[in-house]
């Protein structure tokens, strides 16, 4: 049995509600926790989120805030294991292995694109429109140890040229006409993924 939410309370015999948390947290997609205590203080609080509890409620319980951390734990859970499918998805999608040839130059690029997706390396992918450059580059995001952090595909020829450079690096609010606040560039968002600029 896998369940997506635990209650415990803090004080028990044998184990506390800590100790409980961080068996259930060193687990592979483990549930959320919620601590219940009579004797909260502020360290124990502090020590019991740190430690991965989604919230930590004192005794004696109010049934309506008990039901709505229970709801909103499970909404958390639901949507990390949605968001692990998703990702598995993703990967079977762009797997090297998803990639079709049987040519010897297609299977040169299906082992160029293996060994680079390791290495921390900027890949040229160069060929004509419509020979799946993009499909190369997902390959290699999704193979590479980033493979969590980001994907950011740019098209490059669809934002015109006196905007690209803000685009990319981003700006500081009052540095042009219209810009009303600062705006982070698609290159800082990537936050260690990986970058496709297309149509250079």
């Amino acid at each position: 049995y896998n369940p997506e939410v635990v209650l415990s309370d803090l004080k028990m015999e044998g184990m506390d509600g800590i100790q409980l948390m961080e068996k259930i947290k060193s687990q592979d997609n483990p549930p959320e926790v919620v601590l219940m205590t009579a004797f909260g203080t502020i360290p124990s609080v502090v020590e019991a989120m740190n430690k991965g509890a989604y919230s930590y409620l004192e005794k004696p319980l109010d049934k309506d805030r008990v039901l709505l951390n229970v709801r909103h734990a499970l909404e958390k859970t639901r949507l990390l294991k949605e968001n692990q499918k998703l990702q598995k998805e993703l990967y079977d999608k762009f797997s090297i292995e998803g990639i079709v040839g049987d040519s010897v130059a297609m299977k040169k690029v299906i082992d160029i694109t293996r060994k680079v997706s390791h290495t921390p390396v900027t890949v040229l992918i160069l060929g004509e429109s419509g020979t799946g450059k993009e499909l190369i580059a997902r390959a290699i995001h999704y193979n590479s140890p980033r493979n969590s952090k980001p994907f950011t595909a740019i098209n490059c020829a669809a934002i015109p040229e006196n905007l690209l450079e803000s685009e990319l690096f981003g700006y500081m609010m009052g540095s042009f006409t219209g810009a009303v606040k600062d705006k982070e560039g698609l290159l800082v968002a990537a936050r260690e993924g990986i970058v496709f600029l297309d149509e250079i």
